[in-house]
Parts: structure tokens; C-alpha cells; sequence
């Protein structure tokens, strides 16, 4: 590190108000926004840059293009105008011809004979040059907006790009230099500008092309760091965990794999043999299942988890819904009932609550199922159980499998020997949820699968899951019927004949609304709207209604009507959104569907097409937005989710789908992962061989201190998880 250099760290603890311009009150404002130190202030980088550097005599200069003239104010006026506004016009004069300037700005300060440079475009106004509203400094050395590559910040808590401009000169000059952190070989062997050179040419650069250098490098650093921080999650899961070595026989596994009415793809295999050599390593598994809606991660999921109760050990499956985690445990019930390794509910049914579960069981292999979420209780053995029945058996072992939502995390919920953990559609949990449920086992780390039906480009899984082996299973089982896309801009007379017809031929239809209720600030049909809409137009034909806010036995209610094939028309809000299995259903209708992500539109298409006949998606959709339209036109262009992935990335930004997981690591200010994408490849290689050769980063302190402060309460989850 270079001899009085300041590291960013460093700066992190230098308050922002420290600034030339900013006061304490703007402090406390900016603080808000995520800029409360001088670090951040400096992070804060340029949007764009204005190329005024290049000047021109008033005799030759070009018109309707951005340009820096300079020259003497020759006179001035000030006059109101309409609307109590005040126009400033002034002459000025280069020597070889006379440009007439305009402001609208009472605030504007310019005298006679003042040397001036201005920056802005050339236009012809009744026979003479003409400058409206340009950029004005009055000459000097030093200039921010004139006669040179001009930055151009976000504003931000009511600081103009200009005064922004000038508190990052301020701070910059009295930061400098700003130390190196970064090994030097890394530094030249990938052909980067150092730090401090990279931060002074972000602001105030020379010519574009040394900002360009200069935000590729402060990219790479963001990049960097939070590669270095997940590559010190997996580091500290790997040699510092006490895991658990499955090695319980496989009958429980053969029997359901043998009941299953279809064979595994090749792709589920594969998954499930890395799953297993995970399993019966002595390190703790931590692995992303990754497939597209209906590939088969759930049966994949069972095999593990059966291994793992085989060995003696319980397994629990976390939800993002109720009615996600009713499905799991119903589908998975019936899969074990099936393949004949349920509990005889006979045997159990006189001595719940009485004395150990174990006791009544039956001889032959058998698996325990609990339902536990906040407001359904249930179990594959005892019809009567209740809430407090389930939690002492959970905590005395005797249930093997528990399906729950976050419930399962809830103080008064342990396990007695917790050895794998599930997490379903992991983008709805946070890194504190995880953790939480991997911390109901005392004494060693129980394995954890995290399954995903949203497909995830490969840049953003190596940012959100960089810490993660990941499987892929990219083959669908054979029987899956295509779905047919189409796009229609009003709930027409062509939709009802759909729907119809469907219903006719002995199919279900979902109706998928954004709203429960209506909304006067939002232009929407609601759920409930609908189905009084739909109940009236359909006339012979059974119209369900299912949302959040309905009572759990409600909704428990409706979705049994529904498997059962005794309503025809479901209309929902996204409750439905994933995890429900009703093959009969072969038609979805989404109301204003470009209100909707592209990933949601996806998981609801992905609700229909699971049987034998060919499913069919209908948006119904008016885009009055750009965003909009491109969402619809992508869902009618592919099925690839993947690509759908690419293209939710590009239209929403990688803050907002980053954001979904957590703040902290994933809050990228500089780099965009999909431009970045080299980038974060390099920054990958290079954090995960340094953090192999130093997992203490002991030779490297400074670089260690910026991820304790830049990545904030994030290294406090890196040490727990």
C-alpha cells in the first residue's frame, strides 16, 4: 500500500459531511439514500459523460451539436416575462463573431466583461447565433462543466448533478491517493488500471476512453468483493462445518422410486447421484437444484430426503406459501402411501399424544409426514393431531418429514436431529431464513438443498448463488404437452368460446387476476371481481375463487374442489403461482398480464401443460408501457425459461431481481452483470484462488477490513452460515 494512502475502508468511516457543500442536514439526507461517508460518495459514479472538449470560433461553428465556446460578455439584460419568469439575455463575443445566450433563471449571475466559457448547442435565431440555457462558468483553471469531458451524477437527495459534481471534486481531492488493495500480479495480469488512477478518471476523466478503463476497473473491485466474500462462505462451509455421512440403505428410495408411475429422466438421475456423493460426504451439502417448472425437482428432493430419514435422521421441506407447502405434503403423502411406506393410521389412532409414536408403528419400512405452517397442522397418521402434538413429536423424533412455510423457523419448533434441510423456490427466502432453519440442529450442520423452478442466467447465479454447487435438471419427463402462447388485448367473446370448449372436453381452466380486490388507483380487475363477472357469463359451468386473504381451511377447501375436478373455472390471484400439480387443468388466463414479471407469467404458465393434452396460455393484456410490451412479446416468443431470464435481467435491471434475495453482497452500484459478464467470470477465478491460498485473508488485511465494511452485516451471515 502506497505511503499515506487512504483505503476505502478508511474513508467508509470519514462522515459525508466532512464535504465541501454538504452540511449536516444534507447529510442526514443523503444518509437515506445510502451515502453517509466519503466512500460512498466516491462510489457514487457518473451516469454519462458530456464531451465538451471540444471548442470552436464563433466563425465556423457547427450548429445543432454540443460545443465550448469562449469569449468576453459584451452586455447583459434582465427582463420578466410571461409567468412571473425571468429571462437573462447576454452578448459574448470570441473575437471572431457574436453568440446571443439565453437563461431562464433569475439565480443566474453574469456581468459585462466577464471571460467566459459556455458549453451547449448553436442555433441561428432571426439571423444571428444563438445559445439557449448553456452551461456558464466564468474562465479559469479548474473548470467542472466546461472545455472538457463533464460527468454527469445521479442527483440525489436534492443535490443538482452539478453540486454533486463538485462534492466529488471536493472529496476527491482530499481523499488522494486512494490506496491499492489488490494483489499486483492480480492488478497486471488482468491489464487494470490501479485504484486510485480508476477513481479520479470514473469523475474526471481526461477522455472517455480512460473512463471507460476507469469504471471497468471499479467494477472488477465490486465484482471482486463480493466474489471474495462468497468464496469465503463456501471456504468456511467446507472446512469448518460438522457435517453429517448418510449412509443409510436405499430401500426406502427403491420403494419409492419403484411406486412412481414413470422413470427418471437422465437429468433427474444425474442430479440426484450428485445429490447422494453429497450426502454421504462428510461435508455438509450445499447445493441449488435448478430446473424449469414441471422438470421433476420434487421427486428428486423426496430421494434425498428418504436417504436421509433411512440414516436415522429427520428432513423438512421450507415454502414460501401455505399452499405450496399443502401441496408438498399432500403430493409427497400420496407418493409414500403409494409405495407403501405410510404409517397404518389404525395402529396410531387410539394412542395420540399417549406415549412414543414409535411404539404403534407398524413392522416394515414407514416415513412420518407433518404439515406445520402457521395455520395448518397436519400428519400421514393420526387424524386428530394437534399443533402441540406435532412440535413435541417433531422435537422427540418421531416424525420423520416435515413440510412447512416459515413456521418451521419459529421459536418452539426443534428438531431432534435435523439432518437435511429443503428450501423451495429459494428466491422467496432470505439468507436469514436459510440460516435460521440450518441452526434447528445443535452440534453439526444438517445438508441443505435449495430447489428453484426460476431459471437463472448464469452471470446471476454466480452472484446470487456463487457460494452453491449447483444441479440442473434441463430435460423434461416425457408425457409434458407443449403450451401454446397467445396474446389478446381484451377479455373477448374468443376467451369465453376458450374456455368453453375446454370445460367441454372435460378440462380446467385457471383465471389469474393481480388484485383481491378492486382498486381505484390501480386500473385492474380484481379476483373477486372476476369471479362475480365470470359466475354470471358462464352459466353452467363451476367458478371457484381462491386468494391470500381467504381463511386457510377456505382456501384448503378450494384447492381439494379443484384437484377433485369439481370446478370447472378457478379465478386467483398469484397464490397460485407455484407449486400447484393439477394435470387437468390445460388452459391459464392472465388478466393484465403485463402488470406481471416475466418470471411470474412463466410460473403460471408453467401451472398448465403438466398432462397428457396440450396446454394453451392466453395473455390478455393493453401495454402502455415499453417494459410492458416487451414482456408480453418475450412470453409469446419463447418457452425457454432461460431466455425469459436473460430478458426479465435486461428489462427490470439486476437491482430489482438481485434485491429479491437480499441487500448487502448483491447491491451492485458499478458493475452490471450482464455487460460485466467477462468481468465476473475473471473476478471468480481469481477471489476463489485467493481466498484457497488465504482463507484467512491474513495476508491480505487491507482487502479484509473493505469487505468487513463494505459488505457490512453480510460478513456477520458469512460467519454464521
Amino acid at each position: 500500500m502506497t505511503t499515506g494512502a487512504r483505503t476505502l475502508a478508511y474513508l467508509s468511516a470519514v462522515p459525508v459531511e466532512r464535504v465541501k457543500g454538504i452540511g449536516p442536514a444534507r447529510a442526514r439526507s443523503l444518509a437515506k439514500l445510502g451515502i453517509a461517508s466519503v466512500a460512498d460518495l466516491l462510489l457514487h459514479v457518473p451516469r454519462r459523460y458530456l464531451d465538451r472538449s471540444r471548442t470552436f470560433d464563433l466563425s465556423d461553428v457547427p450548429l445543432g451539436e454540443e460545443v465550448t465556446i469562449f469569449g468576453t460578455v459584451l452586455s447583459t439584460k434582465r427582463r420578466r416575462i410571461s409567468g412571473g419568469r425571468v429571462m437573462i439575455d447576454a452578448r459574448i463575443s470570441d473575437g471572431t463573431n457574436v453568440v446571443d445566450a439565453v437563461w431562464f433563471n433569475p439565480y443566474l449571475k453574469i456581468e459585462e466583461g466577464w471571460e467566459v466559457a459556455m458549453s451547449g448547442t448553436v442555433s441561428m435565431y432571426r439571423g444571428r447565433l444563438q445559445m439557449r440555457s448553456p452551461e456558464l462558468e466564468r474562465f479559469g483553471a479548474g473548470s467542472l462543466a466546461v472545455g472538457r469531458i463533464v460527468p454527469v451524477h445521479p442527483a440525489v437527495a436534492k443535490l443538482s448533478p452539478a453540486k454533486v459534481r463538485a462534492a466529488v471534486d471536493n472529496a476527491l481531492r482530499r481523499s488522494r491517493p486512494i490506496a491499492e488493495v489488490l494483489p499486483p500480479d492480480l492488478v497486471e495480469r488482468l491489464g487494470l488500471v490501479d485504484r486510485d488512477t480508476a477513481f479520479a478518471d470514473v469523475h474526471f476523466p481526461d477522455d472517455l476512453d480512460a473512463a471507460a478503463r476507469a469504471r471497468r476497473r471499479l467494477a472488477f473491485d465490486e465484482l471482486f468483493r463480493l466474489e471474495v466474500g462468497l468464496a469465503l462462505r463456501k471456504h468456511r462451509q467446507v472446512h469448518e462445518a460438522t457435517g453429517i455421512v448418510h449412509d443409510g440403505a436405499g430401500e426406502l428410495v427403491d420403494a419409492y422410486l419403484a411406486a412412481l408411475p414413470y422413470e427418471l429422466t437422465g437429468a433427474q438421475r444425474r442430479a440426484l447421484d450428485e445429490i447422494e456423493a453429497d450426502l454421504r460426504s462428510p461435508l455438509p451439502m450445499h447445493r441449488l437444484l435448478q430446473g424449469e417448472v414441471g422438470s421433476g425437482k420434487t421427486a428428486v428432493a423426496v430421494c434425498a430426503m428418504l436417504r436421509a430419514v433411512s440414516g436415522g435422521y429427520q428432513a423438512a421441506v421450507m415454502a414460501p406459501t401455505e399452499v405450496l407447502a399443502t401441496q408438498h405434503y399432500l403430493g409427497i403423502s400420496a407418493a409414500l402411501a403409494e409405495a407403501g411406506l405410510a404409517p397404518d393410521r389404525r395402529a396410531v389412532a387410539d394412542e395420540v399424544g399417549t406415549e412414543s409414536l414409535f411404539a404403534a408403528r407398524r413392522p416394515g419400512p414407514e416415513v412420518a409426514v407433518a404439515l406445520l405452517t402457521s395455520n395448518a397442522v397436519e400428519v400421514n397418521f393420526a387424524p386428530r393431531a394437534s399443533r402441540s402434538d406435532v412440535v413435541g413429536w417433531v422435537a422427540a423424533g418421531d416424525i420423520d418429514l416435515v413440510v412447512g412455510t416459515h413456521a418451521l423457523i419459529q421459536e418452539g419448533v426443534t428438531f431432534a436431529r435435523l439432518g437435511l434441510a429443503v428450501v423451495d423456490e429459494q428466491h422467496r427466502f432470505g439468507v436469514y431464513q436459510r440460516v435460521m432453519l440450518r441452526e434447528k440442529s445443535q452440534g453439526y450442520d444438517p445438508d441443505l438443498l435449495i430447489m428453484t423452478a426460476t431459471p437463472i442466467p448464469r452471470t446471476l447465479a454466480m452472484t446470487l448463488y456463487g457460494d452453491l454447487d449447483v444441479s440442473l435438471i434441463d430435460e423434461m419427463p416425457p408425457g409434458r404437452s407443449p403450451v401454446r402462447t397467445r396474446h389478446v388485448t381484451a377479455f373477448d367473446d374468443t376467451v369465453h368460446e376458450l374456455i368453453r370448449s375446454e370445460v367441454a372436453s372435460g378440462h380446467q381452466v385457471f383465471v389469474v387476476c393481480p388484485l383481491v380486490e378492486d382498486s381505484d388507483k390501480l386500473a385492474v380487475r380484481s379476483a373477486t371481481a372476476e369471479y362475480e363477472r365470470l359466475s354470471a357469463s358462464l352459466d353452467g359451468l363451476e367458478v371457484g375463487l381462491l386468494h391470500g386473504q381467504l381463511r386457510p381451511a377456505e382456501k384448503d377447501a378450494v384447492m381439494a374442489e379443484f384437484r377433485a375436478g369439481r370446478i370447472d373455472v378457478l379465478v386467483a390471484t398469484t397464490v397460485i403461482e407455484v407449486g400447484v400439480d393439477v394435470p387437468n387443468a390445460t388452459t391459464m388466463v392472465v388478466i393484465d398480464a403485463d402488470r406481471f414479471g416475466l418470471s411470474q407469467l412463466h410460473q403460471l404458465r408453467g401451472r398448465v401443460g403438466r398432462g397428457a393434452a396440450p396446454g394453451t396460455c392466453v395473455l390478455i393484456a393493453d401495454p402502455t408501457t415499453p417494459e410492458g410490451e416487451r414482456r408480453i412479446a418475450a412470453m409469446v416468443a419463447t418457452t425457454d425459461g432461460f431466455a425469459l431470464a436473460e430478458e426479465d435481467l435486461r428489462i427490470r435491471g439486476q437491482g430489482t431481481v438481485l434485491g429479491a434475495r437480499q441487500a448487502g453482497m448483491t447491491d451492485l452500484k458499478i458493475a452490471d452483470i450482464l455487460r460485466d459478464a467477462d468481468l465476473l467470470v475473471h473476478a471468480r477465478r481469481e477471489a476463489f484462488a485467493l481466498v484457497d491460498d488465504d482463507p484467512d485473508l491474513a495476508h491480505h488485511r487491507e482487502l479484509a477490513e473493505e469487505l468487513r465494511i463494505l459488505l457490512g452485516e453480510d460478513v456477520a451471515w458469512l460467519e454464521r452460515s
